[in-house]
């Protein structure tokens, strides 16, 4: 199982990295990213309502979808329009009018008392997490700039995911002293080290070369900083990793879905990145990261 783990994120990510280098030659409407977000979106919107489908609790996925996808996409509209209060405010228009959604939507299924409530704040939390999370994460392709956006993004899928298998490797390997062990049984304090080192490394890594492909006579971003941005992803993306494993233990379920062996769902593959996406691009704002401005 370890080495079938490894073997899809070494898929994966240099998928994702090419994405990244055909959406940069697309401008800065970044289509193919919109498109691979609301494709995201769908699915996890899917697996959610499924989750989340026990006790009282009857999410629609149809709703938490369409108004996930709305939010998610408003971060678009927000960019491209100059109309629009900026990314984020559209984003948060559209979270804003898709509780509006939701109660209407409770309001045509209601039929006895029970389950009204519980149903909406199911579906709520659903939008959050998958739109709200999704389309601030997104805004990590226009922070420093349009073209260093993917030299930005990529920085938070290497932490995030080598943190993911440094943590794996190394708790499977070594890990003796359960970190979260009602929680998370699996978790140990090895395998946290594992995804801090894991983080750091390849984050200062693709820091210090990544540049170059982007701008010519590029600098490297700053050494110190960039395994201190990388660590912070890694421990953020470590308690994603535990935020997720919450509401699966809460609903009693072993993985969001069977997806793809040994990782489970689209939520548990992203559980993560969309936690530590808004961090990332707090750091980016903050830290001297962006050697090229």
């Amino acid at each position: 199982m370890l080495g079938w783990r490894i073997g899809i994120s070494v898929v994966l990510v240099p998928l994702l990295v090419g994405l990244f280098v055909l959406d940069h030659h697309a401008g800065e409407k970044a289509p193919y990213l919109c498109v691979l977000v609301l494709i995201l979106v769908a699915r996890a919107s899917f697996e959610f309502s499924e989750l989340l489908k026990t006790r009282n609790m009857e999410p629609s996925f149809p709703v938490i979808a369409i108004c996930s996808m709305n939010v998610a996409g408003a971060a678009w509209f927000g960019q491209m329009d100059p109309r629009m209060p900026g990314s984020l405010g559209t984003a948060m228009m559209a979270f804003s009018l898709s509780i509006l959604v939701v109660f209407v939507a409770g309001a045509a299924r209601y039929e006895k008392p029970g389950k009204t409530m519980e149903t909406a704040g199911a579906e709520i939390l659903g939008i959050a997490y998958i739109g709200v999370l999704l389309a601030v994460t997104a805004q990590l392709r226009w922070v420093q700039g349009a073209d260093a956006g993917y030299l930005v993004l990529a920085s938070l899928v290497i932490a995030a995911k080598c943190g993911d298998i440094g943590g794996y490797t190394l708790g499977r390997l070594f890990g003796k002293k359960k970190l979260c062990p009602t929680l998370s049984p699996g978790k140990t304090w090895m395998g946290a080290w594992g995804a801090l080192i894991g983080s750091s490394l390849a984050c200062a890594a693709w820091l210090h070369w990544g540049p170059s492909l982007f701008f010519e006579n590029a600098t490297p971003c700053p050494f110190g900083w960039s395994l201190l941005y990388g660590a912070i992803i890694g421990v953020v993306g470590l308690v994603g990793d535990l935020a997720e494993s919450l509401i699966k233990r809460d609903v009693q379920k072993k993985d969001s879905a069977e997806l793809m062996p040994g990782f489970g769902g689209l939520l548990d593959l992203l559980d993560s990145v969309i936690f530590a996406g808004p961090v990332a691009l707090v750091l980016w704002k903050f830290l001297p990261l962006a050697t090229w401005q």
